[in-house]
């Protein structure tokens, strides 16, 4: 069966400057898709834009923004409303962890992280959700974790906030069956991204061996969206990783977790 065609549809990505936005927005235009892509990083952003429109003469819109203010939500979304774009597609890439044990994260950090995986996709998804209703038509794709699957010492609230992201997929979607409009959450495992840089962790030799491509993450979950699935767990490691988390007993799971996680710990 052929997936429905989305050109000419608008989507909106988040955190499109660098991994799996990049590559989600490089997947749905060469999909046919116009973009509306969304990240702090301005230059990045029109690099991209750049690349998306000579490799498939995609309509590209760059916006920067930072996603981590509370008012960060309804600000993106007043923007978007006043050009008068519809948006068809939205991803919720935007997104960051944090390594290390909990009482050496400075709360300023921990609260940037927690708005941005889930107050600011909460709000961008209740706020563009309307639209689509009222049209009958959209898709809604939300990045969660494999981490979200079970605590996990070490990135306590960063896997309890993509826990939120999925169970929250999950019960929306529910909610809007037979409505024109769906909500998948993909939740990866280690991908080739900036993630561990960016939360301060070393690569263990795990995370190593099973790391996947963020252009494959990306394909896996632009299919996954288009055919309407709810949650999606890419690669056949992550998708018994995620079952083991799941239906295994904690008092075994945490400390299997630990152990898998476990590198440097860095002084945030």
């Amino acid at each position: 069966m052929r997936p429905p065609t989305i050109q000419g549809k608008r989507a909106l990505v988040t955190g499109a400057s660098s991994g799996l936005g990049a590559d989600f927005a490089r997947e749905l235009a060469r999909r046919g898709a116009q973009l509306i892509i969304v990240a702090r990083r301005g230059d990045a952003l029109e690099s991209l834009a750049r690349e998306l429109r000579g490799a498939h003469g995609a309509e590209v819109q760059v916006l920067t923004a930072d996603l981590s203010p509370a008012t960060a939500a309804q600000d993106l979304f007043d923007r978007i409303t006043a050009t008068g774009w519809a948006v068809d597609i939205l991803v919720n890439s935007a997104g960051l962890g944090l390594y290390g044990r909990h009482e050496r994260i400075p709360w300023s950090k921990e609260q940037s992280m927690l708005q941005i995986d889930v107050v600011t996709v909460a709000g961008l998804t209740k706020l563009f959700l309307p639209q689509m209703l009222e049209r009958r038509f959209g898709y809604v794709l939300n990045v969660a974790s494999l981490m979200a699957y079970q605590p996990m010492p070490l990135y306590a609230s960063y896997a309890a906030a993509k826990t939120f992201v999925l169970y929250y997929s999950e019960a929306l979607n529910w909610e809007l069956r037979g409505s024109g409009v769906s909500v998948t959450v993909l939740s990866p495992g280690i991908t080739a991204t900036d993630f561990l840089k960016v939360s301060g962790q070393r690569p263990t030799l795990y995370q190593r061996s099973v790391m996947m491509r963020s252009p494959d993450v990306a394909r896996i979950a632009i299919d996954a969206m288009l055919a309407r699935r709810t949650s999606v767990v890419p690669g056949l490691v992550n998708a018994v990783t995620g079952w083991f988390g799941r239906f295994s007993p904690r008092a075994l799971a945490v400390p299997v977790a630990e152990l898998l996680m476990r590198s440097n710990e860095p002084q945030h």
